[in-house]
């Protein structure tokens, strides 16, 4: 019997990269390039060009050579990583707002999620990614077909996810849902069915770009059966820190959205059984 102390070799190092994957490059300045293993497939760049084949089977985190000499680090993107640099066709919402909406609207593994509309599918990524069970409701087909090759290439097939080309101004057909989460321009209109589709207690979330929009949309929350209402923004900032130069970066990623959620109440029944 050999000796327990020893180390023992993993069954399969996930640190290796696959065909298949994407991967995140950065060069010596820092820009990013975003790309899909493929066997026998180049990449090519001002800096020079890079074989698959040899990023395939590298462990994440390695430094490779293009073949003019110039220096890349390889890694895996993270979500954020991939949401900033994958193809779109509707503004994408930035990451310090998906990681605020997360936590606004309460996301956990096995949530049942409504969303719309769905753009670029960076809200249903971050969704998916948090464990929800999402349906998006989506007008445009095209943007519908963008989201899902763009959930998929990040989540993968078989996610708990699908989208149909319908106007939710017109209704929610789902019912005993735990959130509805909303990116679009009139969320006020939703609030009706949104009131209907949640269970109680349930959560609607809203992102919008105005401050006039989102005094409307209180409005509208503030004359139905929606209480606790919050709004806030999130403003990002990064540091420069070098040597003995520490200070904030003098660009910063200042306001995007205003995030405002409400839960669905019970009214109070009083003892004639009137509310």
């Amino acid at each position: 019997m050999g000796d327990a102390s020893e180390a023992r070799e993993p069954a399969s190092d996930r640190s290796l990269l696959c065909a298949g994957e994407r991967v995140l490059l950065l060069d010596a300045k820092e820009r990013r390039y975003l790309l899909t293993l493929r066997i026998d497939a180049s990449f090519h760049t001002h800096a020079g060009i890079l074989e698959h084949n040899d990023l395939i089977g590298t462990p994440e985190g390695s430094t490779v050579l293009g073949s003019t000499g110039r220096r890349f680090v390889v890694v895996r993107p993270t979500l954020a990583d991939a949401v900033l640099k994958m193809p779109r066709g509707a503004q994408v919402i930035y990451p310090k707002d998906l990681a605020a909406i997360l936590m606004e609207a309460d996301i956990f593994p096995g949530v049942r999620v409504l969303e719309a509309g769905v753009g670029s599918g960076a809200l249903s990524m971050a969704l998916l990614r948090a464990g929800a069970d999402v349906v998006g409701y989506e007008l445009r087909e095209d943007f519908a077909d963008r989201a899902s090759k763009n959930v998929s290439d990040l989540v993968g097939e078989g996610s708990s996810y699908r989208i149909e080309i319908r106007d939710i101004y017109e209704g929610i057909d789902e019912r005993g849902l735990d959130r509805v989460v909303l990116d679009l321009p009139e969320p006020w209109r939703v609030v009706p069915h949104a009131a209907v589709a949640l269970r109680s207690g349930g959560i609607i979330c809203a992102y919008l770009p105005t401050i006039n929009q989102t005094h409307q949309l209180r409005q509208a929350l503030e004359a139905s059966a929606f209480g606790m209402a919050r709004t806030l923004e999130v403003l990002h900032r990064t540091w420069h820190i070098e040597d003995r130069s520490v200070r904030p970066d003098h660009r910063m990623v200042g306001h995007t959205g205003f995030i405002t959620t409400a839960r669905l109440l019970m009214p109070l029944v009083t003892e004639d059984g009137n509310s």
